[in-house]
C-alpha cells in the first residue's frame, strides 16, 4: 500500500512542477522565514489540477501578484491566524510546514486519521495526532505531554525550530488552536491558526490530497512510536526540535482552585450555556454537571463568524464586554477537555493579551473530583 501512495504522490508532484519554459527577467523575492532571496520568471506558467481532475493553466503574473501581495510581509506573531489566500501563496515555502490537527467530538463518529488519509488534506500537510501527542499518565483526555514527550514526537514529524507553522482542522477553526496553544506552551512562537480551515481551504478552490504520501503516514506512526518510548522511559531518536516550557500559559487544578478565593484571573469558561448552567448533561459519564464558580460563559463558537473564520478585534471586545470581561486584567479559560478554551485564547491573543493561560484538565477533570466546588445556575 505504502508504495502505491508513494507512486500516486509522485505522479502529484509531477503534474504540478512549474513548466520549464522560464524566460528571461526573473523577479526577486524575500523567503518569509529565513529571509532568503529567490528567483521566479515573470512570464512562466505552471499547470494545476483541481479536485476534479481537471487542469487548469494559471499565468505566472497572477501568481506573482499573490506572492507579492503575501510572501514579502513579515507574519505578525500578535496576531494568530493566517488567511487561506495566504497560505495558498507561500505554501511550497521550504521552511513552512502544515499540520492537520483535526480532532472531533466522540458522539460526532468522526475519525480524522481517516478523513487525512483516504478524503482530502492540504497538500503537503502533516498529521498531528492531538489524542496520541498526549501525556500517557493520565486517563484524562489528551492532557499536556511533557516536554521530552513534545520535543520527541514534533521531531519525528520532521518540524525544526527555524520552522513556522500553519495549523489547520477539518471543522474550521476547532483543535487547530489546542495545536496552535501546545506549540506556543513548548516556546514556539512562529505558529498560527489557518483562518476557516479545511472547509474555507475547500470552498476557495484550493487543491486538496485525498492520498497520504508513505511518508507522511510513517511520520505519524514515528511521533506515536517517539512519544510512546519517551513514556517507558527509552530513547526516541535525534531530536530536531528543542522544547522551552512556558509553565503560565497552563493551569492545574489547584491554581483553579486558589483562583476561587484569590480572584487573579477571570474566569472564563467556552462550553455551552446549558452545560454551564448544569441543564445539559455532560457528554462523559460520571461528570457533574455545573461550573466553577466564580467564571462566566462564552460559548466558543462567539469566537467565529459563520464561515467558522476569527471574529475581526472589535468584535470580539464586544463579546468580551457583553460578558462583563475587562482586557485590562488577567484572563482563565477552560471548556469541556481543554480543547475548545484554546479557541477563547486564540480570539483574546488576538485583542493583544498574548498570556492566557488554559485549564488543561478543564470541566473533565473537575467535574470528577468529589470535592471541588461546583455552582449551577438552574
Amino acid at each position: 500500500m505504502a508504495s502505491s501512495l508513494l507512486s500516486r504522490t509522485l505522479l502529484g508532484h509531477r503534474l504540478i512542477r512549474f513548466s520549464s519554459s522560464l524566460p528571461h527577467n526573473p523577479l526577486i523575492f524575500s523567503n518569509l522565514f529565513n529571509k532568503r532571496e529567490f528567483c521566479v520568471q515573470a512570464e512562466s506558467y505552471h499547470t494545476t489540477y483541481k479536485a476534479s481532475g481537471q487542469p487548469s493553466r494559471l499565468m505566472a503574473s497572477a501568481a506573482i501578484e499573490i506572492r507579492s501581495n503575501f510572501s514579502t510581509q513579515s507574519l505578525s506573531t500578535n496576531d494568530p491566524v493566517v488567511s487561506v489566500d495566504w497560505l495558498h501563496a507561500n505554501l511550497r515555502e521550504p521552511d513552512l510546514k502544515v499540520l492537520d490537527a483535526s480532532w472531533y467530538m466522540p458522539d460526532e463518529q468522526r475519525n480524522p486519521i481517516q478523513e487525512y488519509q483516504q478524503v482530502a488534506h492540504i497538500p503537503g500537510a502533516l498529521f498531528f495526532d492531538v489524542d496520541g501527542i498526549s501525556d500517557r499518565t493520565t486517563k484524562l483526555p489528551h492532557m499536556l505531554p511533557s516536554e521530552e514527550g513534545f520535543a520527541a514526537a514534533v521531531s519525528a514529524l520532521g518540524i525544526h525550530n527555524k520552522d513556522g507553522l500553519v495549523v489547520y482542522d477539518g471543522k474550521g477553526i476547532f483543535s487547530a488552536a489546542r495545536v496552535w496553544w501546545m506549540f506556543r506552551i513548548f516556546g514556539h512562537d512562529r505558529v498560527w491558526v489557518l483562518d476557516g480551515g479545511l472547509p474555507r481551504w475547500r470552498a476557495s478552490g484550493y487543491d486538496v490530497e485525498s492520498s497520504a504520501s508513505s511518508d507522511a503516514i510513517l511520520k505519524a506512526s514515528a511521533a506515536s512510536e517517539a512519544i510512546e518510548k519517551v513514556y517507558q522511559g527509552q530513547t526516541a531518536g535525534p531530536l530536531t526540535f528543542q522544547t522551552k516550557f512556558q509553565p503560565h500559559l497552563v493551569w492545574t487544578l489547584d491554581q483553579v482552585r486558589r483562583n476561587i478565593e484569590e480572584k487573579t484571573h477571570q474566569h472564563i469558561d467556552a462550553r455551552s450555556k446549558p452545560r454551564f448552567d448544569g441543564a445539559a448533561p455532560e457528554p462523559r459519564k460520571g461528570i457533574r454537571s455545573g461550573h466553577v464558580p466564580g467564571s462566566k460563559c462564552i460559548p466558543f463558537p462567539q469566537m467565529l463568524d459563520a464561515s467558522q473564520t476569527l471574529l475581526p478585534a472589535d468584535e470580539l471586545k464586544k463579546r468580551f464586554n457583553e460578558e462583563g470581561i475587562s482586557l485590562e486584567r488577567p484572563v482563565l479559560t477552560s471548556c469541556g477537555t481543554g480543547v475548545t478554551a484554546c479557541i477563547l485564547a486564540l480570539g483574546l491573543h488576538r485583542l493583544g493579551k498574548t498570556d492566557v493561560p488554559v485549564y488543561d484538565g478543564s470541566w473533565t477533570e473537575w467535574g470528577a473530583e468529589s470535592d471541588t466546588p461546583v455552582d449551577t445556575s438552574s
